[in-house]
């Protein structure tokens, strides 16, 4: 008897663990991103030869970017008659295809360079290791039926690629089997922009200094080959010319596969130039180059901004906050709709509304490139239009950052093997360190702090001491709006996974932090990594300290914390139970955007991207006594001396 208890209870707590584990795992699985980047569904290491004589493919046209840009304009040295100002960086190609044998899975991959057949692959060391005939994925793909109904019997399809300028020539390969078994038919001409090594995807960034921005693009010219510089001046005024530093990154610099592995691609050279002691409220113009080592330089188109704001500068002044946004194809190649579905539509309304925007915070997870690196020019491609026009501010998430036993906080392999590498080079932030994205920044009125939390940011971390110095930092006076902003839900989220856990927040989130958000009167905290919105009330300690829902006025008691991880990627579901601190939630994309009138009012709009209309408000409305006043755990000490 006493044995078949010990039988029965064994077997109870084994399927108990297993539940528990499943649940957290699965739990893990989704928070952090559920969903398969469709690149790493094509085993493309498994690929087999299946020439066939009667197959074609053949793509046009054959030289791409042959439209001239931007015409030419006031020069500081405008001597040299050879300069080349390049053509466009985004065509149509047409692929047609005849396949004697079609099937409703083949499929048509791009191939950039175009040459990669196994010549291209590294050597392999292990002698009973077979050298696969292709090592490297494709950078998109296509069903070959796909706007072609009829290819099944017909076995004719045109196909229409939209190809972006990525330093390399392109081929267009038809494989039969599927991507889970794909075997090749047939190959393309090579096809190639008229200057592939052009300076390309400019992003700009907050310097160090409030009256500093930064200019970071792509190209193909390495330090050996040309000096990079961007041309820049106030607008219609005389240019000056500034040098830039070169930066790359290798192969063996990834953590492991697939960024080591298919998924690698030569990124080119990323470039920065900081442009410095701007005055402020001014339109410059700007474009970047290369002096050539026979003395011709080689120009992109220009672009502009608008300097920013004095610190503490009272004039309307407009922030956009989101995470999560990714990457999708507006070719509709990768099944991007399954991934991030999102993405086109804030980058669209963001777009749209431009004018109204003065700078925008991408918070994490940015492109879901997952080791694929190719993505990442094609993430730059697609929000040039936003980051080439307002500083565009990134921060650090799990599908930037984390892999196991490479320093990150978490040992997951969300990142693909790139283990933080291809963003903190893209992108530049102004980090002490940038392998530890964390850093402030200002913008007029606004004080912001962003905290890396795929790095340890618990009390007596080296993170903890920069969180406190930054929000320490921020003078209330001339800087009365006070942001924190990480990826992970360090505050709260009723997501259903987290709401499984009991906690509604990330394990160990708030525990160290909520005294500095108390104490330093932080305004809104915002997070990505669920990817849907919330909003909470003022709140401290799992307690509402405001019963106000739309309108703060006077005295606030506490922090917002706003989940704002619907920038594009598949959503996240909420848990069935609602908080009393959660005032507004919305399964859908959006976007937050934060209008400061002056030091005393505060306007927040959620927008859907679908729509870019406001679903969700509130206003703050203060003076500066009422930063300064008395909330709990927040007061200055006193004397009663006199």
């Amino acid at each position: 008897m006493m044995e078949e208890r010990f039988r029965l209870v064994s077997m109870f707590l084994l399927v108990f663990l297993c539940l528990v584990s499943c649940n957290i795992s699965f739990s893990w699985a989704h928070v952090d991103g559920f969903g398969e980047q469709p690149l790493s569904k094509i085993a493309i290491h498994k690929a087999v030869l299946a020439l066939h004589d009667s197959a074609i493919v053949k793509a046009y046209p054959s030289v791409l970017g042959l439209k001239a840009n931007t015409p030419r304009m006031c020069f500081l040295d405008d001597s040299n008659k050879d300069d080349v100002v390049v053509g466009e960086d985004t065509q149509w190609v047409t692929v047609k295809l005849v396949s004697p044998n079609p099937s409703a899975d083949d499929w048509v991959g791009v191939f950039s360079p175009a040459k990669f057949n196994s010549s291209t692959c590294p050597p392999v060391n292990d002698p009973k290791e077979q050298t696969p005939y292709i090592c490297a994925a494709p950078i998109k793909y296509k069903y070959a039926n796909d706007s072609n109904a009829s290819y099944s019997k017909t076995g004719k399809a045109s196909l229409q690629f939209l190809l972006i300028n990525q330093r390399a020539d392109f081929s267009f390969a038809l494989f039969s089997g599927g991507l889970s078994n794909p075997k090749l038919v047939a190959v393309s001409n090579f096809i190639s922009f008229a200057n592939p090594k052009a300076p390309l995807y400019p992003r700009l960034a907050n310097g160090k200094l409030w009256d500093e921005m930064t200019v970071t693009w792509t190209s193909g010219y390495g330090i050996n080959e040309a000096v990079p510089l961007v041309e820049w001046g106030l607008k219609n005024d005389v240019q000056t010319q500034s040098p830039a530093g070169t930066l790359t990154y290798f192969q063996n610099d990834m953590c492991g596969s697939p960024a080591r592995t298919v998924g690698w691609r030569d990124p080119g050279f990323i470039h920065t130039s900081f442009l410095k002691k701007l005055w402020p409220n001014y339109v410059y113009t700007y474009r970047m180059g290369h002096r050539l080592l026979n003395g011709s330089y080689i120009w992109s188109k220009y672009y502009s901004f608008t300097s920013n704001p004095y610190p503490g500068q009272d004039s309307l002044q407009r922030v956009i906050m989101f995470g999560d946004m990714g990457k999708a194809e507006r070719d509709g190649s990768n099944e991007y709709s399954n991934y991030q579905p999102g993405s086109l539509n804030t980058t669209d309304q963001l777009i749209r509304d431009l004018n109204n925007i003065n700078i925008v915070f991408h918070i994490g997870d940015i492109t879901y490139s997952n080791g694929y690196v190719s993505q990442w020019d094609q993430f730059t491609a697609q929000v040039e239009p936003i980051a080439s026009t307002v500083p565009y501010m990134v921060g650090s998430g799990n599908h930037e950052r984390d892999w196991p036993n490479s320093g990150s906080f978490y040992d997951t392999s969300d990142s693909g093997g790139e283990c933080g590498v291809p963003a903190e080079t893209t992108f530049y932030v102004p980090a002490e360190n940038r392998a530890k994205f964390w850093y402030s920044t200002d913008y007029g009125m606004f004080h912001f702090c962003i905290a890396d939390t795929e790095h340890d940011w618990r009390e007596g971390s080296e993170q903890y001491r920069f969180i406190e110095n930054c929000l320490a930092s921020a003078d209330r006076r001339n800087q009365p709006w006070l942001i924190f902003a990480a990826h992970r839900v360090l505050g709260y989220s009723s997501n259903e996974w987290y709401g499984q856990e009991g906690s509604f927040e990330e394990p160990m989130g708030r525990e160290s932090l909520q005294k500095l958000w108390q104490k330093y009167k932080v305004d809104i905290a915002f997070y990505g990594h669920v990817h849907n919105y919330e909003r909470s009330c003022p709140i401290y300690q799992n307690q509402c300290v405001n019963s106000e829902k739309s309108h703060y006025s006077g005295t606030v008691n506490g922090t917002i914390h706003v989940v704002v991880g619907g920038g594009g990627s598949h959503l996240s579901k909420f848990s069935s139970l609602i908080p009393n601190w959660s005032l507004y939630r919305d399964y859908d994309f959006g976007f937050v955007k934060m209008t400061a009138f002056n030091h005393s009012s505060l306007l927040f709009e959620y927008k859907k991207s679908s729509d870019g209309k406001v679903y969700d408000s509130f206003t703050i409305s203060r003076d500066y006594r009422d930063v300064l006043a008395c909330v709990h755990d927040s007061c200055e000490s006193t004397t009663l001396a006199s």
